[in-house]
């Protein structure tokens, strides 16, 4: 992967996370705000202008690309996206641990 994409995405905005999550499947616009509000039991909720920004953004990187189904406009994650969210997601996997082991007493 592109160090320079790395750098860029890692870490990740929570709102680039969850929508990289929504787009593991292609959706469009307004199914990945209803997905992540569902996801996160509206406690992250995105605005049109955010999303559009963002995947505007995620698909001149190379992260996402677009699809058309149904007529629709739709976003899917691409290998690269793949690599950045699970990398991501390990990495915020190690947060986790590490602060769970601090506030139970650990090291």
């Amino acid at each position: 992967m592109n160090e320079a994409l790395r750098k860029k995405y890692i870490p990740m905005t929570e709102t680039t996370y969850y929508t990289l999550l929504a787009v593991i499947k292609p959706r469009h616009g307004y199914a990945i705000m209803q997905y992540v509000a569902a996801l996160t039991q509206d406690r992250l909720l995105l605005g049109t202008g955010t999303l559009y920004t963002m995947v505007g953004r995620l698909t001149a990187d190379g992260v996402v690309e677009v699809r058309y189904e149904d007529g629709k406009k739709a976003y899917c994650l691409t290998q690269i996206g793949m690599e950045l969210l699970g990398e991501e997601t390990k990495r915020l996997g190690q947060q986790l641990a590490d602060g769970m082991k601090i506030l139970s007493g650990g090291v």
